[in-house]
């Protein structure tokens, strides 16, 4: 019987992963088109390694219009030395590059949403051969797995990192102790809309230590978000051990996504006028924001109202929305802080 998981990946890594000292070089998948018939997709890859330790994969533009994983990716890649690292680090800092390249979430190529493509096949389009090669050839690879995202072009978000709820209890603590290393300005217990495909799924699958973020958006990266995703790369480098010292922690505020009450959606188009702005507190009830129809003047907007109480985590972007479009994320704040003592937290979840 035809069993794809069976053939070999068409994409073919220059660097060796085995291999000490600093690589660059491209994960390189075949891609026959028009201008070009024995044509590739170049997706560039670092790898780091020195001495004995675990491993570290870390991946930005998954989906390509979110740019702050891999503005500090391609930073990481430049700056690291093995001389201070015990263990590997593997840099993909644009997972889905024919998407980065065209500034869409989506890739251009074949319209796949990477993030909804695992594991992916190698016989299947180039954005399902992409998340088949990671699925089959890096994560095995993996101690620990940090992808970035955030917004995009559509929505902006509080800046946080975020771990989800396990089955395995004490996979979910020590992914949740990686979230509290990242030290993000706020942590997130995260709920998906549907995880179905996800990378997140895959990598949690394989019983593996999973971080993931959503570090603003808006179709653009702020000197500060950039910061946090350097910073948090670094912290969680260090938690692991890979990297040598303490995290960097300060105060992180964690937040809960609890129920599908978190999730507001448009049901019309028009202008979108928010009454609150991210970090703003709502309570059930409250206006989020109002939707101008923009068909003629004297029309009353219609409002979108929170389901519950929390703070406003994640907004539409830009000012004109469609029905179905997420509209506004809620999530509650569950504690201000976390203890300090990455070495305690650790020793309780090793």
């Amino acid at each position: 019987m035809h069993n794809a998981a069976l053939r070999l990946s068409p994409i073919t890594p220059s660097v060796d992963f085995d291999a000490k000292g600093v690589q660059h070089g491209h994960l390189r998948l075949p891609y026959s088109r028009d201008d070009s018939a024995w044509g590739s997709v170049m997706i560039p890859i670092c790898v780091i390694a020195n001495g004995e330790g675990p491993t570290a994969l870390l991946t930005g533009a998954n989906h390509g219009d979110e740019y702050e994983g891999p503005a500090a990716l391609f930073e990481l890649a430049q700056a690291l030395a093995p001389s201070e690292i015990s263990g590997r680090i593997i840099i993909v800092p644009a997972l889905n590059y024919p998407a980065f390249r065209a500034g869409t979430r989506t890739s251009p190529i074949d319209r796949g949403n990477l993030n909804r493509s695992f594991p992916g096949r190698p016989d299947g389009t180039v954005t399902e051969k992409i998340a088949d090669y990671v699925t089959r050839h890096l994560i095995p690879l993996a101690d620990i797995v940090l992808d970035f995202h955030s917004g995009g072009r559509t929505l902006d978000f509080l800046p946080y990192a975020a771990a989800h709820e396990l089955p395995d209890k004490n996979q979910e603590a020590r992914c949740f102790a990686a979230v509290a290393a990242f030290a993000a300005p706020f942590s997130m217990k995260m709920l998906e809309i549907d995880a179905v495909g996800m990378l997140d799924t895959t990598v949690e699958d394989m019983g593996k230590v999973f971080v993931t973020t959503e570090l603003g958006g808006a179709g653009t990266a702020t000197a500060r978000s950039i910061e946090i995703a350097r910073n948090g790369s670094l912290n969680l480098l260090r938690h692991a051990g890979i990297l040598s010292g303490e995290p960097d922690v300060g105060s992180t505020r964690w937040l809960d996504m609890p129920s599908s009450d978190c999730f507001t959606f448009a049901e019309d188009e028009g202008l979108i006028a928010f009454a609150v702005d991210l970090g703003d507190a709502v309570r059930t009830g409250d206006i989020i924001a109002n939707v101008y129809p923009v068909g003629k003047t004297g029309v009353a907007p219609i409002a979108y109202r929170a389901a519950m109480d929390g703070v406003l985590a994640a907004r539409h972007v830009p000012g004109l929305i469609k029905a179905g479009d997420c509209l506004s994320v809620i999530a509650t704040v569950t504690e201000e802080t976390w203890p300090a003592n990455q070495r305690e937290i650790r020793k309780r979840t090793a």
